[in-house]
C-alpha cells in the first residue's frame, strides 16, 4: 500500500530526516546509488547551511522532505539526488556545471529544469502565467521526472504553508487546486492529487474544510461500524469465489465530498457515498466474478456503474467501479481491480521507476505522456495568451466522459464536449468536413454534449468549399478541437479573415465612440498589433478573422489607450505624503498619502479581494488598478514615471457595495432572462443595469452589472449564475 497516505511525520532534524530517507531508499537502491544520495546530501546541507525557512528550521529540511516524498513514490536515485539539490542551483553559489561535473548530466538537466518552472502565479499578467505554462509542459515533454519533482516540491511546500501571509497563501492554494493538482491527476498519482485539493481548501475556504472535518468526526463510529459491517459480508462472500482477495475501505478525500456540497448544493447528511469498498485481486477475470458477486449481493444503482478496465482513464487508470445500496438504503460505492491496476492507480506514472523500468518507455509509457504534446500543439498556433492559459486548464481537469464510434471505438473527452470536439478528436480532416451527427442513431445539434457510454457517429461532406463554421468556436470544449478550427481558418480563409477582421474592429470602434482620422488610426492600429506580435495590420485583422486574438478582451486596454490620445494635457496634482496609513471613503489604503481622491478604473473594475495598486493621475487624485490590469506594467521600477505607482490594498473593515458588469454567453431560449433575474433577486443583489444581444449564432449576450461587495460575494454569483440552463460562459467586463 502507498504510504504517503499514512499521517506525516515531522522531523525535528536535518538529521532524522536524512535517517529515515536513507532507510526508505536502502531497500531498493544499489550501494552506488546510495553513496550518490549521501553525497548530495554533504553538498546540499553545506550550500543552504546559513538559509533558515520562514518556519524558523533550517532550508535544508525542505530539499530533504521532498526527497522524502520521492523515495516513498519509488523514484530512481537520480530524481532523489535532484530533489536534494534543486534549489542550490537557483539560491546558492552551486552551478549548473558543478552538478553537472559531480552528479551526470540527467541530474543537472533535471534540477535546471525544476528551476525554470518556477512559479504559475495567478495574481499576475496572463503572459506571465502563459509562458512559466508554457515551460512546465515543455520540462514534462523533455523528462515527466521534473514535474513529478516540482509535485513533491509543491505538496512540502503546501504542508508548510501556514508560515507565509494570508494573501500568499490563498494565491498559491488557488494556484496549486488549479495547476498541479489536475496535473498529479493526469499523471496518476493519486495521493498527492488528493493532498493537494485538501490542503489547498483548507486555505481558500477554512470554514468549510472545518466543517466537514467536524462532521466526519461527529460520524465516524457511526459510519466505521457500517463500513466495517459491509466489508466483513463482502470479504466472506467473494473468498469462496475468488481465493486471495484482499477487500479494503477508504473515505473520500475532504476535497471529494466539498465539491458534492458546495459545487452541487448538497448537506452533509445528503452525501452517502463518502466512504468506498475496494476489492484487489490478481486477474481481470476475477474483477469481473467479483462484480457479479456484489451486483447480486446488493442492488446496483442505474447509471453508476463504469468499467475503467476495458475503457481506460487518459492516466491509464483501470478499475470496475459500482455504486450499490445496501440493506439499509444507504449507496456505497464498490471498486475493483487487479494489484497491477492498483499500484497504477496509486503511483501513476511514478510506476514506471518504481518497477525499475527505465526513462526509455514503452509504448503504454508514450501514450500516458501523450497529453503533453497534444497541449503544445493545440497552444502553439494561439496568439492570445489567456486563451492559451484557459485551455490548459480546462484541459486538465479530471471529470471525462467515454465516447464511442459506430465500429467500437473509445474516445476520452473532457465533461461538456460536444460532437464536434469528438469530430476533432478523431481527426483534424473529419472535423473540418464534419455537417452533422447522430447519437445512438437520431440526429444531434452540434452543440449537444455527448455523455459517457454514447455511440456518435459523424456525418460528413465533401462538397467543396466546405469547412467549419467560425460560431463553432463558441461551442467546442476542447483546445484541440479549437487549435484545429483555427488552423484551418489560418490556413483556407486568409482573405476572408483580413475582412472580417478589419470589419469587427471598425464596428467595435463605433459601438464605443472611437473616432480616429485616417492617419491616426492606422498609427494607433499598427500600435496595438504590435503588442499582438503582429508584423502587419492585415496579419493582425487576419488574427482577429480566424479567433487567434480575441478583440473583446483587448477592448479595455484600447479605450484606455484612445483616451490618453484624445486627452488635453492637464496640471499635475501634487499629493503630500504622510507616514500615517489613512482609509479613504471608498474603502482602500493608499500607502503614504492622506486624504485623496480615489476613482476606481474602468478598465479593470477592481473589488475588494483584487490585489490592486494605485496610480497618481493628473487632476484626478489616485486611480486604483488590479495588478493583473493590462494597464498596470509587469515591472514597476522599468515604467515611465515609475514614481507615479503607490501601494494600496483594501480596507477590511469596508463595509460598502462595488458594481461590476457581468457579460453571459448563453442560449437564446424563452424564459432565460427571468431564471437570471430571478437568481439575482433571490440572492438579493441589486441590479443596476441591464441589457441583452443577439447574435449571428442563434445565442445571446445579456450585460447586467450588479452590486457586490467583493471578489467572493461576486464568485459565489457566477458560480450559481453557471448553474442557469443555457449559461454558456460568463465573463466580469474588465478583468
Amino acid at each position: 500500500m502507498n504510504d504517503l497516505n499514512t499521517t506525516v511525520k515531522v522531523y525535528d532534524s536535518p538529521e532524522e530526516c536524512f535517517e529515515a530517507l536513507l532507510e526508505r531508499v536502502s531497500k531498493s537502491y544499489s550501494e552506488e546509488e546510495i553513496q550518490r544520495v549521501k553525497k548530495a546530501y554533504s553538498i546540499a546541507a553545506e550550500a543552504h547551511a546559513e538559509q533558515k525557512r520562514l518556519s524558523g528550521e533550517p532550508y535544508i529540511m525542505h530539499p530533504l522532505n521532498v526527497a522524502l516524498i520521492l523515495s516513498k513514490l519509488g523514484m530512481d536515485d537520480d530524481s532523489v539526488v535532484s530533489a536534494i539539490l534543486h534549489d542550490t542551483v537557483e539560491d546558492t553559489k552551486i552551478t549548473y556545471d558543478d552538478v553537472k561535473s559531480i552528479f551526470g548530466q540527467t541530474v543537472a538537466d533535471l534540477v535546471e529544469g525544476v528551476t525554470k518552472i518556477g512559479k504559475v502565479p495567478l495574481q499576475t499578467r496572463e503572459e506571465q502565467q502563459a509562458e512559466n505554462i508554457r515551460k512546465m509542459l515543455l520540462a514534462m515533454s523533455r523528462d515527466i521526472r521534473v514535474i513529478i519533482i516540482k509535485l513533491a516540491d509543491r505538496l512540502h511546500n503546501m504542508r508548510t504553508l501556514m508560515f507565509k501571509p494570508e494573501q500568499r497563501r490563498r494565491e498559491i492554494a488557488l494556484e496549486t487546486i488549479e495547476i498541479y493538482a489536475p496535473i498529479a491527476h493526469r499523471l496518476g498519482i493519486r495521493p498527492i492529487k488528493e493532498e493537494l485539493e485538501d490542503l489547498s481548501i483548507s486555505y481558500l475556504d477554512p470554514v468549510a474544510y472545518h466543517e466537514i472535518e467536524e462532521n466526519l468526526e461527529a460520524q465516524s463510529r457511526s459510519r466505521n461500524e457500517y463500513l466495517e459491517d459491509v466489508k466483513t459480508r463482502i470479504n466472506e462472500r467473494v473468498q469462496t469465489l475468488v481465493s486471495g482477495a484482499q477487500v479494503s475501505g477508504r473515505i473520500k478525500s475532504v476535497h471529494g465530498i466539498y465539491r458534492k456540497m458546495y459545487m452541487r448544493n448538497k448537506n452533509f447528511d445528503e452525501i452517502y457515498d463518502i466512504y468506498a469498498v475496494r476489492i484487489i485481486v490478481e486477474s481481470v477475470i476475477d474483477c469481473y466474478n467479483c462484480l457479479g458477486v456484489i451486483h447480486d449481493m446488493f442492488k446496483p444503482i442505474p447509471g453508476r456503474f463504469k468499467d475503467y478496465i476495458s475503457t481506460p482513464k487518459p492516466n491509464m487508470y483501470q478499475s470496475l467501479h459500482t455504486t450499490v445500496l445496501g440493506k439499509e438504503g444507504i449507496p456505497f460505492e464498490v471498486q475493483i481491480r487487479t494489484w497491477d491496476m492498483h499500484h497504477t492507480a496509486e503511483y501513476g506514472i511514478a510506476a514506471h521507476w518504481k518497477y525499475k523500468l527505465g526513462v526509455n518507455g514503452t509504448q503504454k509509457f508514450e501514450e500516458r505522456l501523450a497529453w503533453i504534446r497534444q497541449l503544445l500543439e493545440s497552444q502553439s498556433d494561439s496568439e492570445n495568451v489567456e486563451d492559451i492559459v484557459s485551455t490548459i486548464k480546462s484541459d486538465l481537469v479530471p471529470e471525462e466522459v467515454f465516447v464511442f464510434t459506430p465500429k467500437g471505438d473509445v474516445f476520452n473527452l473532457p465533461m461538456g464536449a460536444t460532437v464536434i470536439d469528438f469530430a476533432y478528436a478523431i481527426h483534424s480532416a473529419v472535423g473540418n468536413k464534419m455537417v452533422g451527427a447522430k447519437v445512438d442513431g437520431r440526429i444531434v445539434p452540434l452543440d449537444y454534449n455527448v455523455k459517457t457510454g454514447e455511440i456518435v457517429e459523424v456525418i460528413t461532406s465533401s462538397a467543396q468549399g466546405k469547412g467549419p463554421s467560425r460560431d463553432w468556436l463558441k461551442i467546442v470544449k476542447t483546445s484541440q478541437a479549437r487549435a484545429k478550427i483555427r488552423q484551418w481558418y489560418k490556413k483556407e480563409k486568409r482573405e476572408e479573415n483580413i475582412i472580417e477582421g478589419r470589419n469587427e474592429v471598425e464596428k467595435e470602434f463605433k459601438r464605443n465612440f472611437i473616432r480616429l482620422t485616417n492617419e491616426q488610426y492606422e498609427e494607433f492600429i499598427l500600435k496595438i498589433a504590435e503588442r499582438q506580435h503582429c508584423k502587419t495590420l492585415d496579419d493582425f485583422y487576419a488574427a482577429i478573422g480566424y479567433g487567434g486574438i480575441s478583440l473583446m478582451r483587448m477592448m479595455p486596454k484600447i479605450k484606455e489607450d484612445y483616451a490618453k490620445l484624445t486627452k488635453t494635457d492637464e496640471p499635475v496634482i501634487t499629493i503630500t505624503p504622510v507616514k500615517k496609513r489613512t482609509k479613504s471613503n471608498e474603502g482602500v489604503v493608499v500607502e503614504g498619502i492622506d486624504n485623496c481622491l480615489i476613482k476606481f478604473s474602468r478598465c479593470c473594475n477592481p473589488l475588494p479581494g483584487d490585489d490592486i495598486i494605485g496610480f497618481i493621475t493628473r487632476g484626478h487624485g489616485v486611480s486604483v488598478h488590479t495588478r493583473n490590469c493590462t494597464n498596470v506594467p509587469a515591472d514597476i521600477s522599468k515604467a515611465g514615471e515609475p514614481e507615479r505607482w503607490v501601494t494600496a490594498y483594501w480596507d477590511n473593515n469596508t463595509k460598502e457595495d462595488f458594481k461590476c458588469t457581468l457579460s453571459i454567453y448563453c442560449l437564446n431560449r424563452i424564459g432565460m432572462l427571468a431564471d437570471i433575474s430571478n437568481l439575482l433577486a433571490g440572492m438579493r443583489i441589486m441590479i443596476n443595469d441591464l441589457s441583452t444581444r443577439n447574435t449571428k449564432d442563434g445565442r445571446a449576450i445579456i450585460m447586467v452589472t450588479v452590486s457586490v461587495n467583493g471578489v467572493e460575494h461576486l464568485n459565489s454569483l457566477v458560480a450559481k449564475l453557471q448553474k442557469v440552463e443555457g449559461v454558456l460562459t460568463i465573463e466580469r467586463s474588465g478583468v
